[in-house]
């Protein structure tokens, strides 16, 4: 089934989008800004990923791939930053229309983002050898610091609204790490991660997502927060 890839990025994207017209939602006109905000994160996230590729960190399986690539990634990679980020951010702002009150307490928001930070600088200083964890809970440190010191509502929303992602995403990237087919789609070199997976998923997949959203979410705010400010009378 080489477009099995495809069919798991265009099923990510498919429902959300179709409903960013509802009448409600009004999800199209945050348009502008996701799409600069994707632009941006592809900026971090790919470049990363064709190092990775290239040095056999991970890698893909053909047999689940239309066979088109750019830059040792193969087309579906690409899309993968569109579909997703777009499928999570449209859940994100989903809940917050439905939950307007959705969010955890400053005071909770701040203690687990100190205990996330110190339980990933504890994970790379004994795991700093390993490429995958290095790299990714690095990312994830910078960001929930920045989003802390900077959006501490952002962070207070996206700590429940990422445990309603954990659903899809145990299913998509399930299926890409070899869950419910013959073989994986996406394989990983143990020996640069910490080789504890979830089920199929490396666990720091799972950071790695989160990483990847919340850079998203953070610069879409950044983006509104600007153009409000512009919009308002001097």
């Amino acid at each position: 089934m080489n477009y099995l890839y495809l069919l798991l990025n265009l099923g990510s994207i498919s429902i959300p989008f179709l409903f960013s017209f509802h009448p409600k939602l009004k999800f199209y006109k945050l348009w502008r800004s996701l799409l600069k905000s994707m632009f941006i994160s592809m900026l971090v996230f790919i470049p990363w990923d064709i190092v990775f590729t290239a040095n056999g960190f991970w890698g893909f399986n053909s047999a689940y791939l239309l066979g088109f690539e750019l830059f040792y990634l193969p087309v579906e990679e690409w899309l993968f930053f569109i579909c997703i980020p777009y499928a999570c951010v449209f859940t994100h702002y989903a809940l917050l229309y439905y939950f307007p009150n959705l969010g955890l307490p400053d005071n909770y928001t701040k203690m687990i983002a100190y205990i996330l930070v110190f339980l990933f600088t504890i994970v790379i200083v004994y795991n700093y050898n390993k490429w995958y964890t290095l790299i990714n809970f690095t990312l994830a440190i910078i960001l929930i610091y920045i989003t802390l010191k900077t959006q501490l509502k952002l962070l207070s929303q996206f700590y429940i609204t990422f445990l309603v992602m954990l659903i899809p995403f145990f299913i998509v990237n399930g299926i890409l790490t070899g869950s419910y087919i013959q073989d994986e789609v996406v394989w990983y070199n143990n020996a640069e991660n910490l080789n504890i997976r979830l089920f199929t998923i490396p666990v720091e997949d799972a950071v790695y997502a989160f990483s990847l959203i919340l850079l998203n979410l953070f610069l879409m705010v950044s983006f509104q927060r600007s153009q409000k400010t512009s919009q308002s009378p001097h």
